[in-house]
């Protein structure tokens, strides 16, 4: 069992990994390096004169090969790390509710996973761009935890509770955090242009449930496929 569990874990998280730096390396990392060009100064959005215009376009990935390993690196780290906690829920949903597990269904189980660890936290604290002035560190990491968290046990108190009273139970958690707020300055204040700020937090939302979804299919898939062999 365990050992099944940490293979399928390795095989989904790498191709989910490598899938997810993919698309980072498309659609991702040239508006995040578009951000650094504002933040260091080498474009300029709302100049001296009041102007709202400002260049677009990516400069390209560049050179910076090491910079880009280590992407990819932290992308199948990441994932198979995820894969593992997924999978071990899985696993625990199945011998303790009777969950049926197939690959289909470990779509749904990913999407939750980044229901859980992305979406949610990004209601209060969304994808930023290099630069993007922000609240304290401390505060946001504590208020993110927490999100993740609250939106784990709601999730799973919804999927598998019997009681109506316990799956509304779970629905307050999960909008508890949003309802202290996240940490934010008092004054909206940036030096990127707000489409591009936009635009990057929308589209790294929607790589990540790519991810996600591939991973859930991927773990189940190998789980299941482990179990038969």
């Amino acid at each position: 069992m365990t050992k099944n569990l940490l293979s399928s874990a390795l095989f989904a998280g790498l191709i989910a990994g490598a899938v997810a730096a993919l698309l980072q390396f498309v659609f991702v990392i040239p508006l995040l390096l578009e951000g650094e060009l504002f933040e260091g100064g080498e474009r300029l959005h709302f100049v001296i004169d009041g102007s709202p215009q400002s260049d677009r376009g990516s400069p390209g990935l560049g050179t910076e090969w090491g910079r880009h390993a280590m992407t990819v690196a932290f992308n199948l780290v990441t994932y198979t790390g995820y894969g593992l906690i997924l999978g071990a829920i899985m696993s625990m949903a199945r011998e303790m509710r009777g969950i049926a597990l197939t690959a289909k269904s470990g779509i749904i189980w990913g999407l939750a996973g980044f229901v859980a660890v992305q979406l949610a936290p990004a209601v209060g604290l969304p994808p930023e761009l290099p630069g993007t002035p922000a609240a304290e560190l401390g505060p946001r990491q504590v208020w993110w935890v927490a999100t993740i968290l609250c939106t784990a046990v709601g999730l799973a108190l919804i999927a598998f509770a019997d009681k109506g009273i316990v799956q509304i139970v779970g629905g307050v958690l999960i909008l508890l955090p949003h309802l202290f707020g996240a940490p934010h300055l008092d004054t909206y204040f940036g030096v990127a242009p707000p489409e591009l700020s936009a635009e990057f937090a929308a589209i790294s939302l929607g790589m990540a449930a790519i991810g996600w979804a591939l991973l859930g299919y991927f773990t189940a898939y190998f789980l299941v496929r482990g179990e038969e062999a």
